[in-house]
């Protein structure tokens, strides 16, 4: 079976949220987001991941790796407490947001990624 095809089988939701943060309030937001990151994948069993990065050259520009079991997963993980305190205390400091969906190409390596990260 191709990995296309085992995602969708399996009904992963896979996307990468691209974020653009006024200047001001970056350390601000990065603490906010850390928090909402580290709440999300710890108490919503259908996260299995939200992993927050900064472009190293350009930290105001965010991309968020996040992979949902589900859309029922993703549609929850939305009505969490922790995720609107997030959205709400942000939102001013949001200059754009993009959310992108993606499929995975190789969903079997990519889980060997997170065993790894736990080593």
């Amino acid at each position: 079976m191709n990995n296309t095809a085992y995602a969708q089988q399996q009904g992963k939701m896979v996307r990468i949220s691209e974020i653009e943060i006024q200047p001001q309030h970056l350390e601000e937001y990065k603490l906010i987001l850390k928090h909402e990151a580290e709440a999300s994948v710890r108490l919503e069993k259908g996260v299995i991941a939200i992993f927050p990065m900064f472009q190293k050259e350009n930290p105001t520009q965010v991309r968020i790796l996040e992979v949902y079991s589900d859309q029922q997963a993703y549609q929850s993980h939305l009505k969490t407490e922790h995720f609107l305190r997030y959205k709400t205390t942000t939102l001013h400091m949001v200059k754009s947001l993009k959310l992108v969906d993606m499929e995975a190409l190789d969903l079997k390596t990519a889980t060997q990624i997170f065993i790894k990260l736990r080593k």
